[in-house]
């Protein structure tokens, strides 16, 4: 019997649910999370340098990009709910998915809310699908594989 070759996943095939809502996106990038280096220096150290000990946990924003659709204005609803201390929070679902539309790994983000919806470049020469954008904050990046 062969050996099975082990080949890295594809990125073109992912969904994103939101809010129970499937949304059809044609890019998602910005899940990132670091952990931010504290440095620290006791003045008595027999070293001139400081030490380095593990920080706050800090997340990107996430870019979503789609073709807008006529009669669908779904981004920009969704920031015109932005008020000062008022947000509508929604938990989003992002999953990269094998041919057989099966979850391969999964990014659950926490308490997301739009920053920034951004429309399309439009340009009279132009031979490309018209694409809106929308950029979220959050408070929270879990990665689940399967």
């Amino acid at each position: 019997m062969p050996i099975q070759a082990q080949y890295p996943l594809a990125v073109f095939h992912f969904s994103v649910d939101w809010g129970g809502t499937r949304v059809g996106f044609s890019e998602v990038s910005g899940l990132t999370q670091e952990i931010q280096a504290i440095e620290y220096r006791d003045g008595s150290f027999p070293e001139y340098s400081s030490i380095k000990m593990p920080g706050l946990r800090k997340y990107s924003n996430i870019t979503l990009k789609r073709g807008i659709v006529k009669s669908d204005n779904e981004l920009f609803n969704w920031l015109s709910t932005v008020r000062l201390n008022k947000i509508e929070r929604r938990d989003l679902t992002i999953k990269l998915l094998d041919e057989d539309h099966n979850p391969v790994m999964t990014w659950q983000v926490a308490r997301a809310f739009p920053v920034k919806v951004e429309g399309p470049q439009l340009k009279a020469s132009a031979n490309e699908v018209a694409i809106e954008s929308i950029e979220i904050a959050h408070e929270g990046l879990t990665v689940v594989t399967s």
